[in-house]
């Protein structure tokens, strides 16, 4: 969702670079974690508003590019505060802050009732946990277990869904985890040296955390105003990966750059001489990222099942 965040930040986690972008209007590396778009653009362009959304700490941001919605999400983070903080990214929590001053700049530049009128017809999405279950996990393994961390991190997510709630956000929608155990980097790692097949174990926690946030944004949807919905998009990525076929794709199993098992980030760079030539034949960009071309499938099939709850 991170449309160029990171690219401010002290942090490893960056794609400012290519081959980053190298599908992207104008082969443009922007930051974002993939070969083009990601959701959040892709979304926004669904709803209307604008073909790609602008990172909140762009330095080139103005106020009147806020009117049309922005994105505070920072590749690398979760709803574990311990997520951020080993990737030297934005916390969630912090990530509020930033809402906060958006909001001030709307109603300073605006006026009040602008501010009003933006806000209670924005869709808020909220998205993470990836981090936290492949990574963060294994840091926090003497404090949980594989069934008490998946419900930590739901707890987490309502209390953050909550916190935004308080701020005046009144259409959100809370996307699930999704099969981290499938992505290339986790096969590579934990799939087995020949056969790197889907890692289980971590694929069970992502259900876990599905199941457990699921009845808790329901509850919450009963007793708060507005519309609080889970997103489902752990069994779409899932089939896509099964069954790359159905969905266009000729491989599901390694990232597009380089040798597609390890590389992200800095070690996904114009130097890998076997960067594939067709992105879109692949779901994955780099050993974590889907492609744009993926992105698209997910996307379009979850607006047409979510879209009309929360509009």
């Amino acid at each position: 969702m991170d449309t160029g965040n990171n690219n401010r930040l002290p942090t490893l986690l960056k794609c400012n670079f290519p081959p980053y972008g190298k599908d992207f209007p104008g082969g443009v590396a922007t930051g974002r974690f993939s070969d083009g778009r990601v959701p959040s653009d892709l979304i926004a362009e669904r709803l209307g508003l604008r073909k790609t959304l602008p990172a909140y700490l762009s330095p080139n941001l103005k106020p009147k590019n806020l009117l049309k919605g922005v994105t505070f999400a920072s590749g690398g983070t979760g709803y574990d505060p311990l997520t951020a903080k080993l990737m030297s990214v934005v916390s969630v929590s912090d990530q509020l802050i930033y809402f906060k001053e958006y909001m001030s700049t709307i109603k300073q530049h605006y006026g009040k009732r602008r501010a009003q009128y933006i806000l209670d017809r924005s869709i808020f999405l909220v998205v993470s946990s990836s981090n936290d279950l492949a990574h963060t996990y294994i840091a926090q393994s003497y404090r949980y277990n594989s069934t008490s961390y998946p419900i930590f991190l739901a707890e987490a997510a309502v209390k953050f869904v909550k916190e935004l709630h308080k701020l005046g956000a009144r259409k959100i929608a809370v996307f699930g985890a999704v099969p981290v155990g499938c992505v290339p980097l986790q096969r590579t790692v934990r799939g087995g040296v020949l056969t790197r097949k889907c890692v289980k174990p971590l694929n069970n926690m992502a259900k876990k955390f599905n199941a457990r946030l699921s009845p808790a944004l329901k509850h919450l949807n009963r007793k708060l105003d507005g519309i609080i919905l889970y997103v489902d998009v752990y069994d779409t990525l899932f089939e896509m990966i099964q069954k790359p076929k159905k969905y266009g794709f000729e491989v599901a199993d390694r990232g597009c750059c380089g040798s597609g098992s390890l590389e992200i980030s800095y070690l996904c760079n114009s130097f890998n001489p076997v960067t594939c030539s067709n992105s879109s034949a692949y779901i994955f960009w780099d050993s974590y990222h889907p492609t744009e071309r993926a992105y698209e499938v997910i996307v379009d099939k979850l607006l047409d099942k979510y879209l009309s709850k929360v509009i």
